[in-house]
């Protein structure tokens, strides 16, 4: 059945088949995604933490190859910490998702990688950025991403309003990824959200009971 020998893991990239998403809010921004990253049909870490850091007010959330979404962030993390050394002060959201943008249209036919781009700055305050494939770049109030954003387009739209408080976002986020990692099998496990704002990042993790239930039929 495995003539390779390797159960078929071989065979297939190491992929942060994926829920991902972010929302601005008055004063900063909300991520989350889930956790599960796979190989083919295997699930190779139920417990992978998609939110990654750019800089103190700055992440992304990474879909597509998880190597490939891994190595592009250490990229930009190393530049913007330059960039933000050079300013001598927090280096800007917007500053950040170009330098993405860069790498991703000019490897576009090389790299598998779908990044959200989202944080606060002095300058404009809490922002998101998508670079979805190919390399473009765009700013939106909200952005969902991965393979588990195919099942949600009319829950978000439908739910997202603007002007929304920091625990809306928060509860905009949680629900819409549990319905998103109901549906796709490329996401699961738990709920990882980060709150960035002028004051930092608060860091939280829905586990469990703790993750909002939907019809299952």
């Amino acid at each position: 059945m495995f003539p390779d020998g390797n159960y078929g893991l071989g065979s297939d990239e190491i992929s942060t088949g994926t829920s991902i998403m972010a929302v601005e809010f008055d004063q900063g921004v909300v991520i989350a995604a889930d956790s599960r990253t796979t190989s083919g049909p295997y699930i190779a870490n139920r417990v992978t933490d998609k939110l990654t850091p750019i800089h103190d007010h700055i992440y992304c959330c990474r879909s597509g190859s998880a190597a490939d979404t891994q190595a592009i962030a250490d990229i930009v993390a190393a530049n913007v910490e330059l960039d933000g050394v050079q300013m001598g002060g927090l280096p800007l959201v917007k500053k950040a998702a170009e330098i993405f943008r860069g790498y991703c249209y000019s490897y576009r036919d090389s790299l598998s990688a779908g990044i959200i781009v989202a944080g606060w700055d002095p300058k404009e305050g809490g922002q998101v950025f998508t670079i979805p494939l190919g390399g473009m770049l765009v700013r939106q109030p909200f952005s969902i991403g991965g393979s588990g954003s195919t099942y949600i387009y009319g829950h978000v739209d439908a739910t997202f309003k603007k002007n929304m408080s920091r625990e809306d976002c928060v509860k905009f986020c949680s629900n819409s990824l549990a319905l998103a990692m109901n549906r796709d099998g490329s996401s699961g496990g738990v709920i990882r959200i980060a709150i960035i704002d002028k004051n930092g990042v608060e860091r939280r993790a829905l586990l469990g009971e703790e993750i909002p239930r939907f019809y299952e039929g």
